[in-house]
């Protein structure tokens, strides 16, 4: 499917959903993950009926470890969605484009990987259009998911990010692998093994310290899903499968 026609079905899908539920006067306390799931706003995993999970990557691109993910992926036909820091993106556009070449999904994860509380909504808007603009200078592809860093979110960042025309992106509760700490490959192959569900929205890193425990763990997690006949889609492919829309192999 094209980049504009998946584009354009995104946007329609939560444009509606936002129309619909934002005339809901929900209360303060009502805002969490649900109120947002259901503005169209943002997600944290999408369940389908069809044995998939998202496998996803924050902070890179990495010289090092980022080729080394890739090559674990292709080995499994494995595809990823991958959350750029934009100042990587410049200093590394190789790696980025051979994400596309490979059919992965690029995504948007601030220029430097900055805290949003403490910054304005201009500074907000600021951050995510330098990473656009840099994923487009290295790839020529339009980035529409956002997530941000350190999973910090309220009602004005994400509705900043949605005026921009993105999706904030999270992941699953039960699928944070904390490879960010190294805490061991037993550990993080064990937080993903342990509850895998249809949709779920998995959380790797392949930058920000030594990732090689996190390239151990995907030599164990990949070939363990896949022979539970699990396929590895991009966050957007779910929510295509949650919309209907016929994927090939599928």
């Amino acid at each position: 499917m094209a980049l504009k026609q998946l584009k354009v079905i995104l946007l329609l899908i939560f444009s509606f959903q936002f129309i619909f539920y934002s005339s809901i006067n929900a209360s303060a306390e009502s805002k969490n993950r649900y109120y947002y799931e259901k503005q169209g706003t943002a997600i944290w995993e999408v369940p389908v009926k069809e044995k998939v999970i998202a496998i996803t990557f924050d902070d890179g691109p990495n010289d090092e470890y980022t080729p080394e993910v890739l090559d674990l992926l292709k080995k499994y036909n494995a595809k990823a969605t991958f959350f750029l820091v934009g100042e990587r993106v410049a200093k590394f556009p190789e790696v980025v484009m051979r994400e596309i070449k490979e059919g992965h999904e690029v995504a948007n994860h601030t220029y430097t990987h900055a805290r949003l509380q403490y910054l304005t909504d201009e500074q907000i808007r600021d951050q995510l259009h330098k990473t656009h603009d840099a994923i487009i200078a290295a790839t020529h592809v339009e980035p529409v998911l956002f997530r941000p860093p350190f999973g910090y979110y309220s009602e004005r960042s994400i509705n900043t990010v949605h005026d921009l025309g993105y999706l904030t992106v999270m992941w699953s509760w039960h699928q944070d692998t904390f490879d960010w700490q190294n805490p061991g490959v037993y550990k993080i192959v064990s937080n993903v093994l342990k509850d895998t569900r249809k949709g779920d929205i998995v959380l790797f890193h392949d930058h920000g310290g030594d990732r090689s425990q996190t390239v151990d763990a995907l030599k164990q997690i990949l070939p363990a899903l896949q022979k539970q006949g699990y396929q590895f889609v991009t966050v957007s492919q779910l929510l295509q499968l949650k919309a209907g829309v016929k994927l090939p192999n599928f």
